[in-house]
This record gives C-alpha cells, structure tokens and sequence, in this order.
C-alpha cells in the first residue's frame, strides 16, 4: 500500500530530481509531483511524494523540518483534496461584469 506526503518550503530551484533523490535515501520513491503554477510553469514550493508506507513513514520523521536547499522542510501525510465544487466562476455566484456606464435619467 503506498501513501501520499505533502512536502512543503521548497526552494522555487527544487526540481523533481532533486526531491526523488532526497527521498530515496528512505527507500523506493514511487513518484513525485512537483506543483507549478499554470500560467508561468514555476514552482509553487511543495510537492507530493509517493512511497510505501513503512518508507513513508521513515521520510516523515527523517525529513520533516530538515534543512534542504536552504529551506527547513515540511514534510507530513497528504490530506485528500477538498471538493471545490465543479463550477470555476470566480467565486462570485455568475457574476458576468461589464454593462457599465450609467444612465442620465
């Protein structure tokens, strides 16, 4: 069974590769998903890691708070992703904008 980490205070030149060989000194990495900004592909400072449990768990207390790149690292189990609801609005309930100006009478 594998388990997902949260890996948080990343260095913005973290790459992958970086994380992937960080975690293998825990055991076998699975995976690790670098998290960009969609519009100007940068790294948004966390990432997730995919191990085995037991290698997950090590990394955890191996990782968490230790210094990499010159960032004390954050490292703990994932959280499932929140349900933001299927409509990508704005927030603002259909707010369509524009109409503006303004009548003289």
């Amino acid at each position: 069974m594998t388990k997902k980490l949260y890996v948080g205070n990343l260095s913005f030149q973290t790459t992958e590769q970086d994380i992937s060989d960080l975690f293998s000194q825990a055991g076998a990495v699975e995976s690790v998903a670098l998290i960009t900004d969609r519009d100007t592909g940068r790294s948004k400072g966390f990432a997730f890691v995919e191990m085995s449990q037991s290698d997950a768990d090590d990394a955890v207390n191996r990782f968490n708070g230790q210094d990499f790149n010159g960032r004390n690292l954050t490292v703990n189990e994932a959280r499932p992703r929140e349900d933001r609801g299927g409509s990508r609005g704005g927030g603002r309930g259909g707010y369509r904008g524009g109409g503006g100006g303004y009548s003289r009478y």
